[in-house]
């Protein structure tokens, strides 16, 4: 089987919609597929071509088997809106164009944005073929819960080209139930059309190890109680409300770790700076493989969100990796992602926004006052590789 896929993030980036389709298809090749990426060149999130690569027209190269073609993009940062639709738009001209011309048997696009999946249905139609929507994020809702655009002609635009890619797509697949029923109930896509295959844990790459002792120490917090929050520092993610909460954390045996960038990172340093803050250190990002070291000197993961009804829907998959590596979570999203802390006792959860809250949870959780054992089995239920497989007998099925 012929899989053409394309996606506007991939190795060597590391951010999440990276990370899942490079495992997907990679273990796909190891069921027998035959799978072709159509993607830009790396320049995620700061929109700067990555060392030893070009923004050139076409260019291939072969990664875990999987042939990877990569188009020329307008490059931007993980900022503004209007540079990142024409990062967005270009993708979506040029991975049409050089698709045409890729022999395939199904056509897979995958969001957050969904000017991919304009091109997959393009090319499904002139190539007489039928495509499947993986839906990561629902865009352009996003944009509204972040506060980066208010409801105006451009973003019901926008929800009218949502709304019609669900209907043209052959099947569709979600990230979370909850993105399942939002489809459902509010663009009247029969369920049966749409599948469900969360994110997952890479169980090779995340697994329970020894702190990393030198790291600690180069870090200077040998001594410390580290809450650790790894991954894009953007809008969404509300981290300026974790500044002024550590603010007010007297416990000197507290101590916040942030790495990675994004949209906000240089507002979060300034916002530091004028805190004039010392239980906080904030790194830059690091590669993938080098997460897992960073993680293992964690005594707990941060994973936050903005308080809104659309992130009621979203299961971040930094929970997984966190706990992959047995490190308790405290979390700031409410909905699905709540659920699932709860359901498997693998952190506390805290309101979105709410400082008191969030405090007297770092109290409690600093001090072992919940019971935290469910780790294992959400490995369990949560193994990447089970999960590609399963989606893999879709794409087969269709």
């Amino acid at each position: 089987m012929k899989i053409l896929f394309l996606t506007d993030n991939f190795p060597p980036e590391s951010n999440a919609p990276a990370t899942r389709t490079f495992e997907h298809c990679s273990i796909w090749v190891k069921e027998g597929a035959e799978v072709t990426v159509i993607t830009g060149v790396p320049n995620f999130p700061k929109g700067k071509v990555y060392e030893g690569y070009k923004n050139k027209l076409y260019q291939t190269e072969y990664i875990k088997g999987i042939k990877v073609i990569r188009v020329w993009t307008f490059i931007a940062a993980n900022k503004g809106f209007l540079k990142r639709t024409l990062d967005f738009l270009s993708f979506m001209m040029s991975s049409f164009w050089v698709g045409l011309f890729v022999k395939t048997d199904l056509i897979v696009a995958t969001s957050p944005q969904f000017f991919t999946a304009v091109s997959g249905r393009w090319l499904a139609f002139w190539k007489r073929r039928k495509w499947i929507m993986e839906v990561r994020d629902i865009w352009p809702e996003s944009i509204k819960a972040v506060g980066a655009m208010k409801t105006n002609s451009i973003l019901r635009f926008f929800e009218f080209l949502e709304g019609s890619m669900y209907k043209s797509a052959h099947r569709i697949i979600v990230v979370t139930d909850s993105f399942k029923h939002l489809l459902t109930s509010k663009h009247n896509i029969e369920g049966e059309k749409i599948r469900v295959i969360k994110n997952g844990i890479n169980t090779d790459m995340f697994f329970p190890m020894p702190k990393n002792q030198s790291l600690l120490a180069n870090l200077g917090l040998e001594n410390k109680f580290i809450i650790g929050y790894i991954g894009t520092h953007g809008m969404a993610h509300n981290l300026s409300f974790i500044l002024d909460s550590a603010a007010q954390i007297k416990d000197d045996e507290v101590h916040f770790l942030f790495l990675g960038t994004g949209a906000e990172k240089e507002n979060l340093l300034a916002r530091m700076k004028k805190l004039g803050l010392n239980n906080i250190s904030m790194l830059d990002a690091v590669p993938k493989k080098m997460v897992k070291e960073y993680i293992s000197i964690l005594d707990v993961g941060l994973v936050n969100l903005k308080k809104s009804d659309t992130f009621k829907s979203v299961i971040p998959s930094k929970i997984f990796e966190l706990a992959a590596m047995h490190k308790p979570i405290l979390l700031g999203v409410e909905g699905e992602a709540k659920a699932i802390i709860e359901e498997y006792k693998i952190g506390i959860p805290f309101e979105p926004g709410n400082d008191t809250d969030f405090i007297e949870s770092v109290h409690a959780i600093k001090k072992g006052e919940t019971r935290i054992w469910g780790f294992d089995k959400l490995v369990k239920d949560f193994d990447r590789t089970d999960l590609a497989k399963r989606m893999l007998k879709i794409l087969r099925s269709r």
